[in-house]
């Protein structure tokens, strides 16, 4: 089977100013070199339209209307100091939203046995009703609450190894039993969330810190703890939160792991996935500002989406 590969034009009109790091190349870069590789198992497809009906699952209804009332119709505005807007940014939003929906019912529906959605905005520091650290809609958090009210799942992981705590997604599951959230992530760092002590009302978050400076076997090392956890819940669907600014050429954060470290956890994530739900894996862009670690570490991570089909 084939690897979807979902995304949207749309992310070039969100515009984030001058200078601003989650910047329009983050995604082009990734999807010129898909195009330019041509693989013919990857299946490109456009995001699904979002309704609100689908955005109220995870944010209250107050928060969205917030939202749509803040695109500019012209210039810049801005939801919190980091997270700018401009004209074009609610199409992209929706569609980073819309992008997990069609890559979930791709997989449901067996048109490829996994997804990759290069968008953005990402999402995961957006809370219930806060918009936060460059994220407006929490895309993986929709994504998750798409999967047990539409397909009836009880059990879904999320692994999130954004080098940034996802206090957002945290914040939208702490009392859902159906949702296991694992973190890795740099601590003490932005959003300043995050710490061992935080396991959600059901033991249902994990969280992972690591220190600045930490390097590729510590991390790898590490990430045993993900694969054991995810043993101990077997969930159904896994969906991750890939952020690739832990890579040690980002220039906001202070990890060190390098390029092929994110074949290698893909890989062990997937292998651990077959076990207890089949390799139905979907992934969504978060962080990473280094276009070239980027761009090289995108197309790792998917070939080991491909190579697991």
């Amino acid at each position: 089977m084939k690897t979807g590969l979902i995304t949207s034009d749309t992310y070039k009109n969100h515009d984030t100013g001058p200078g601003h790091p989650e910047q329009i190349a983050r995604v082009s870069v990734i999807e010129d070199n898909f195009k330019k590789l041509n693989n013919k198992n990857l299946l490109w497809k456009k995001p699904s339209k979002v309704s609100d009906e689908i955005l109220l699952t995870t944010h209250n209804n107050d928060y969205i209307n917030m939202v749509k009332s803040s695109f500019p119709k012209k210039g810049f505005s801005s939801l919190d100091g980091d997270t700018i807007i401009s004209p074009g940014s609610k199409n992209a939003t929706l569609d980073a939203v819309g992008s997990i929906i069609t890559a979930i019912d791709g997989v449901e529906n067996k048109e490829f046995k996994n997804a990759f959605c290069p968008v953005r905005p990402p999402g995961h520091h957006a809370e219930k009703s806060k918009a936060m650290g460059f994220c407006i809609f929490n895309n993986v958090a929709i994504g998750a609450n798409y999967l047990i009210r539409k397909y009836k799942y009880k059990k879904i992981a999320i692994v999130d190894w954004d080098v940034h705590a996802s206090n957002g997604t945290a914040d939208i599951f702490y009392d859902n039993e159906k949702v296991l959230l694992i973190s890795t992530h740099q601590y003490p760092y932005y959003p300043g969330t995050g710490s061992e002590q935080e396991k959600g009302k059901f033991n249902n978050i994990l969280n992972i810190p690591l220190p600045a400076g930490t390097s590729s076997e510590e991390y790898l090392n590490a990430f045993e703890r993900v694969l054991k956890k995810l043993k101990e819940f077997k969930p159904e669907f896994i969906l991750i939160s890939a952020g690739f600014d832990a890579h040690k050429n980002d220039p906001l954060a202070q990890f060190n792991l390098n390029t092929e470290d994110y074949y290698t956890i893909t890989f062990r994530l997937l292998k651990a996935s077959k076990r207890f739900c089949a390799g139905k894996v979907v992934s969504i862009l978060e962080g990473g500002y280094d276009l070239q670690a980027l761009q090289d570490s995108t197309k790792r991570h998917v070939d080991a989406l491909l190579e697991f089909n």
